[in-house]
């Protein structure tokens, strides 16, 4: 089960959390919230396999505090 460890901003943060997380050789998804219409403006849930969940957290917030 893929389980939300942050929702970016924007698409282009959420890209910089994805490839961060996927060099840690974590599975990594990213989904749009919100209305379609607002593109990249968005803000985006990272996902990540539940069993990686508590890592990928502590490593996004020491990243990108929060």
């Amino acid at each position: 089960m893929w389980t939300v460890v942050y929702i970016a901003a924007n698409k282009v943060m959420a890209e910089m959390m994805k490839e961060m997380l996927e060099k840690e050789g974590m599975l990594v998804m990213l989904r749009p919230v919100g209305v379609p219409h607002m593109g990249n403006s968005a803000n985006v849930e990272v996902l990540v396999p539940e069993s990686e969940a508590e890592d990928a957290q502590e490593l996004l917030t020491a990243a990108f505090g929060r």
